[in-house]
């Protein structure tokens, strides 16, 4: 078996999309955006980008803030992946305790809206 066929693209079951809302990890005096960043999104988990490290297996609860001033939306996970891409910033697959169809929908049309309105 390649290297190639290991990597998490190859194993995802549900298809990603773009999604970069402001995030914070829930319960920290963070502000959005400051320490972590949505990257992109699946009914399975999503991508985030952040200054802090994680390990393997570690659960992370995360706030999306969504435009609308509605309530932010909370997504629970452990981390599946990750990668240091330079001295400050880790790249990390977070994949959800349970699949989240409504919410990965509602960001999906929040995404497509937003992208389309730039």
């Amino acid at each position: 078996m390649s290297a190639e066929s290991n990597s998490p693209e190859e194993r995802r079951i549900f298809e990603r999309f773009s999604a970069r809302f402001p995030v914070k990890f829930k319960d920290t005096r963070e502000d959005y955006g400051t320490d972590v960043f949505l990257r992109d999104a699946s009914a399975g988990g999503v991508r985030i980008l952040s200054k802090q490290h994680f390990y393997l297996d570690d659960l992370l609860s995360l706030e999306v803030e969504l435009p609308g001033g509605t309530e932010p939306m909370v997504l629970n996970g452990r981390v599946k992946w990750q990668k240091l891409l330079d001295s400050s910033l880790w790249e990390m697959g977070v994949q959800f305790s349970e699949v989240h169809f409504f919410k990965t929908q509602r960001l999906f049309k929040l995404a497509e809206s937003t992208a389309s309105s730039n």
